[in-house]
């Protein structure tokens, strides 16, 4: 399943119209351009910083983002009408900067070279570019899969809690297989002062939209209520599923390790659970079998014997 991500950057700084430039500027174009007739800027859409969200793309994604972006529109407040079409990416690079991230990885950020006419409805957006007033930008794009830092699971999944410590590393989801890129638009107010780092819908804006939508259709109303329990029920299940597969997993297999068990538990979805219950509980039978303590079960031994299911 996709999930809609949106991360802020930053435009400004004109670009020099050379043949080589307007040549990938009309590999855009309907027909060709003159330089005279174009108005190119950079974009800087995104980088490999962790946000406030506590989510950020690793230079591979950013790699599969640079291609992705090429020929994407540019927007306002994504708005995905036609008239809100103000300008387009022709080519995109990745940059290392000298600093380090707060990761201690070299700084690398997607940048964009975006390009529009200088015709009359432009003029004004074009003089605010300059002036350092339209600035901010923000990207929409999809990601595959949103990975734990710490045990490298499914984020949803997971036992770790973002924005934590678990001896010595933090926890934060690596956003990764990025999928497609929708556009960039420009912003009014970004979630993050540095770039790269606007964070899109949260799950429970989400679901705030969703209770909306289902107040309007009222023969909807109580089957949501009702999915909307089975759900959390649900959660519940499978959190209860782990934690008991985790401790039959010790028992049974304790040369693995308590981390490592979490983190296989933690990768697995319910019938894989399930599966594992049962082999591990299999398992611990053999290991650690149950014994009668009636007295009828004990009389054919001798004394010793008699106390030994006892011992511990």
């Amino acid at each position: 399943m996709e999930m809609r991500i949106m991360k802020s950057g930053q435009a400004g700084g004109t670009v020099v119209l050379d043949a080589a430039e307007m040549a990938l500027v009309n590999r855009q174009a309907k027909r060709e351009l003159a330089a005279e007739e174009v108005y190119a800027f950079a974009v800087k859409l995104c980088d490999n910083e962790i946000d406030r969200d506590g989510e950020r793309f690793p230079t591979g994604s950013l790699e599969e983002l640079a291609g992705l972006f090429v020929g994407k529109s540019g927007v306002f407040d994504h708005d995905w009408s036609a008239k809100a079409q103000c300008a387009r990416i022709y080519k995109t690079e990745l940059v290392t900067g000298e600093e380090k991230n707060s990761l201690g990885e070299a700084y690398v950020y997607l940048k964009g070279y975006a390009y529009m006419l200088r015709s009359g409805k432009h003029e004004e957006l074009i003089g605010e570019i300059e002036g350092g007033i339209k600035r901010e930008v923000s990207v929409s794009c999809a990601a595959a899969r949103k990975l734990c830092s710490v045990c490298g699971s499914d984020v949803e999944r997971c036992v770790h809690q973002v924005g934590k410590w678990y001896d010595g590393k933090l926890c934060y989801g690596e956003l990764v297989r990025m999928k497609d890129a929708y556009e960039w638009s420009f912003v009014a107010v970004p979630a993050q002062v540095q770039a790269g780092v606007l964070k899109g819908k949260k799950k429970e804006e989400n679901l705030v939209e969703l209770k909306a939508f289902v107040e309007k259709q009222p023969g909807l109303q109580d089957e949501f209520e009702v999915l909307c329990k089975e759900a959390a029920l649900g959660r519940r299940y499978v959190a209860d599923l782990r934690a008991e597969v985790v401790r039959l997993g010790g028992l049974a297999v304790p040369e693995l390790g308590a981390e490592t068990m979490k983190a296989m538990v933690n990768r697995a979805e319910a019938g894989e659970l399930m599966a594992m219950k049962a082999a591990y509980g299999k398992q611990v039978e053999r290991r650690l079998p149950v014994q009668v303590q009636l007295p009828g079960a004990q009389e054919a031994r001798g004394a010793q014997g008699k106390d030994s299911v006892f011992v511990i």
